[in-house]
């Protein structure tokens, strides 16, 4: 069965090759140098730009880059926003580009075009068109960044000012490129990115997830395709040179290539930590990330914290991995460019830094309707980062209670490892569960609180503090966070991971709803079987309203499938126990954001984006089992 990301990506460029965009001309100019091309007569509608100009330029060590670009209507020099990926951002405006076969958003070009922006697209080295040797998130990344923001301050279409926008590779480079400091960078908009490959995506909690890069190595050279296609009908025999060249000498880096041969954070995964350098950036940022996010999840390694709060933006949403294309979020992001690019006194600087999204959800149809109409219920907003949260916990007690109050007796619950949970949105085209296991009530354990008495809205990352005793020397563990409706329907809110022996946190920047993993080879440590032992699982970010009269529940188990991630969990069978009570404290602790006004009435089921609903499992009269002490703990 493919994977989540696999139809995700089936999906989207089933959509591209019929959406056809509308208001777009061919520029058929050769790459080997720098051309400008006009519309041609019959080949497409009237252009969003008055010409593109293609070529390569060369960065600091020799190698040649391709780019296009796309200019607006107007004679003149023009502030430059730049798209610099491994995807196909190198061909933007060539022929499969107007028939939809492209990575980003060819909305998002004609906006900022239509705004008197440059858009530049350039492909890293050693992907489509670009020479050079295929090298994931190295060095030379954002050394390139540097040089193609230099590069496009010089040209004759260019007034120097440059700013970069998109996300995911696009928003990964931002962050590299602003590290290096190029002189003429003004501002950068990065979006979902990896800011730690390592902890985000390749192993998150330290438990390995190579489906995702697996399915990810397909999507990338279905992007060369394209760019393949636009150099085929542009007669670019360079071009198409290259990428059969970059096809063969960029297969030893694949993702699942690094993986293999570094498992561990050893030097060189730690080159990739882009997060480690990001406290170097002094431009404006505005960050945005999605909470579901199936591709790089909400953590990002928390670069933004490495930055002075004051030039940070920030907007956050329930949601997926290209919410990015949100119309919704597209006039910050203009205003943003305006101010900080162009230089416009428009008052950005006076806007509140952080934005939540909150109940975003969405009406569109079609690959990009469906992101380009998302918009949120509403917006928790705070004038300043970072926007206090309270610590409150929910303590776990015996009999699968989650309480308030810390329990006077100490208990154990147990289950059998490793019982697969049901997945969560692997089907990319539809948020919904999984099955459920024959074996569940075994595999899982289940702790709900009762009925709140009043809302509780949980912002920001969360720890689950768990007293574990495992027989094994090692084992993984996932925690899912619901809410159980009074309708009986179960919402999910987010899920994590941990692999017992990566357990280490770093106690100089841990916190109570939040336990950052010092993850070093030296740090790893065996469990002692039949001994407890704590372990902090800490829940990446989200924001969520718990109102009255919900139940918040915490799953426990195995690692299963969520969005594009599949895990390579610990697979040693054997029986783990959580204690609870007095000596050994388990508890969820969550952040309450106290400034939290709401819509009242509760989302229907379904509705809100990436977080589905189910019947509530534990009340199914053929699936309740019974409650045994010392067993499965099903309340």
């Amino acid at each position: 069965m493919a994977s989540s990301v696999r139809m995700a990506f089936v999906r989207r460029l089933a959509f591209a090759s019929v959406a056809v965009l509308a208001g777009m001309a061919f520029g058929g100019a050769p790459a080997a140098a720098q051309q400008r091309s006009s519309q041609l007569a019959g080949q497409h509608a009237a252009a969003f730009f008055a010409h593109r100009v293609t070529g390569y330029l060369t960065t600091r060590d020799g190698v040649q880059l391709r780019y296009s670009v796309l200019l607006p209507k107007a004679k003149g020099r023009f502030p430059v926003i730049i798209n610099y990926s491994g995807y196909d951002p190198g061909a933007i405006g060539g022929a499969a580009y107007l028939d939809g076969d492209t990575a980003m958003s060819a909305g998002l070009d004609r906006d900022l075009v239509q705004h008197g922006y440059a858009v530049m697209g350039v492909n890293a080295r050693g992907t489509a068109c670009s020479e050079g040797v295929f090298d994931f998130l190295g060095a030379s990344y954002g050394q390139d960044g540097a040089d193609i923001v230099e590069f496009a301050a010089g040209q004759d279409w260019s007034n120097g000012a440059v700013g970069m926008a998109n996300w995911s590779w696009a928003g990964m480079s931002q962050i590299a490129t602003a590290s290096e400091r190029p002189p003429h960078l003004k501002a950068i908009a990065p979006g979902m990115v990896l800011g730690d490959a390592r902890l985000d995506s390749w192993a998150p909690g330290g438990v390995e997830a190579p489906g995702f890069v697996a399915d990810w190595w397909d999507f990338l050279h279905s992007r060369w395709e394209s760019a393949r296609k636009s150099a085929e009908a542009e007669g670019d025999t360079r071009c198409l040179a290259q990428i059969k060249q970059n096809l063969v000498t960029s297969e030893p880096h694949s993702p699942s290539a690094i993986i293999l041969q570094h498992p561990l954070r050893d030097a060189f995964i730690e080159q990739r930590h882009l997060a480690a350098r990001t406290s170097r950036i002094q431009v404006p940022v505005l960050s945005m990330e999605a909470f579901q996010d199936e591709a790089v999840t909400s953590r990002e390694g928390y670069y933004q914290e490495t930055l002075p709060p004051s030039q940070v933006w920030m907007i956050q949403s329930n949601g997926p991995h290209d919410l990015y294309e949100s119309l919704a979020f597209r006039p910050t992001l203009i205003a943003f460019f305006d101010r900080f690019v162009k230089g416009e006194p428009n008052g950005f600087d006076t806007r509140p830094h952080l934005q939540v999204w909150m109940e975003t959800a969405s009406a569109g149809t079609g690959e990009h309707g469906y992101f380009e109409q998302a918009k949120p219920r509403y917006v928790l907003s705070w004038p300043a980062l970072p926007a206090p949260v309270t610590p409150t916990v929910f303590n776990l007690a015996a009999s699968g209670r989650l309480e308030r109050t810390a329990p006077a007796t100490e208990a154990k619950s147990d289950y059998r490892y490793p019982v697969p949970a049901p997945s969560v949105d692997a089907d990319f085209s539809k948020d919904q569960w999984g099955t459920i296991s024959p074996d569940y009530r075994q595999g899982s354990l289940a702790f709900t609180s009762q009925p709140l008495t009043a809302d509780l809205t949980a912002y920001g990352s969360a720890s689950t503090d768990l007293w574990l005793v495992s027989q094994r020397t090692d084992t993984d563990v996932q925690v899912t966070l619901t809410e159980l409706r009074p309708d009986g329907q179960e919402e999910f809110v987010q899920r994590s991971w941990l692999r017992a022996s990566d357990r280490a946190v770093d106690q100089a920047r841990a916190t109570p709803v939040r336990a950052p993993l010092i993850d070093t080879p030296e740090a790893l440590a065996p469990l002692t079987p039949g001994e407890p032992v704590l372990l902090r699982v800490e829940l990446n970010k989200f924001a969520h309203v718990f109102r009255a009269g919900s139940r918040i529940r915490l799953w426990i188990d195995a690692p299963s499938d969520w969005g594009g991630y599949s895990f390579n969990a610990i697979s040693m069978a054997g029986a783990n126990t959580i204690l609870t009570g007095p000596e050994h404290p388990s508890r969820l602790v969550l952040g309450r954001f106290s400034s939290a006004p709401h819509p009242g009435e509760r989302p229907a089921c379904g509705t809100v984006m990436k977080q589905p609903c189910r019947p509530d499992p534990l009340e199914a009269t053929s699936e309740r089992p019974e409650r045994k002490t010392g067993g499965a703990n099903i309340p």
